[in-house]
């Protein structure tokens, strides 16, 4: 197991180097995404002037106040609390995200599916799990909201935080195939099958 400390953007090869059970810590620029604006995104042809080539995302839809456009405030909102949510419901997305928007790390929290993990194998590209939660202390790591596209779909827009060592997090899902959620799954499954077999119960 190692940390990393990433300056946003990262190459295809920084992130070819992480491993399950490693983690990391981001710095810069992170782009918050959710249902809705990757439906718009890639149901509905909608493009984002923003550039996420290397970038990482998050998948949250946070709480946030509207302060007008100041200095401190230049997308006219502040942060309140930046929570993560699930991300099997946005499983479909990830190669998507990945090819056409050249995202390397997704961050979210109860794991994604076989296509997310292909695609990372594919493409280059990391899963980074946060426990649920945990939403008041990642507030804490988000210096800025720097940005806002796609606001119509507040508060699933596509919002452009400005991070600070942002965790650490544990990669969870690597680019070499790796995957805490199958060593879990397949961990449970061995354990249920030798306790209905000490029960003298067939499976």
């Amino acid at each position: 197991m190692a940390h990393y400390d990433f300056n946003m953007p990262v190459t295809e090869q920084q992130v070819r180097q992480l491993r399950i059970n490693d983690t990391v810590s981001l710095n810069g620029t992170l782009y918050g995404i959710r249902d809705a604006t990757q439906i718009h995104m890639f149901d509905r042809g909608r493009r984002t002037r923003f550039d996420m080539n290397g970038h990482a995302v998050i998948h949250t839809a946070p709480n946030v106040r509207w302060t007008g456009e100041t200095a401190a405030t230049p997308a006219g909102y502040e942060p309140i609390c930046i929570g993560t949510t699930t991300s099997d419901r946005m499983e479909r997305f990830t190669r998507p995200l990945m090819k056409e928007y050249g995202v390397r790390i997704i961050i979210g929290k109860g794991g994604l599916r076989e296509g997310s993990a292909a695609a990372f194998k594919d493409l280059g590209g990391v899963y980074l799990a946060i426990v649920g939660g945990a939403a008041a202390l990642e507030t804490t790591w988000v210096e800025q909201i720097e940005d806002v596209d796609l606001d119509d779909l507040n508060p699933e827009s596509l919002w452009k935080f400005r991070v600070k060592k942002f965790g650490p997090l544990l990669v969870s899902m690597d680019s070499h195939g790796g995957s805490l959620y199958t060593e879990v799954n397949q961990s449970a499954r061995g354990k249920r099958a030798a306790a209905l077999a000490a029960l003298g119960v067939k499976s």
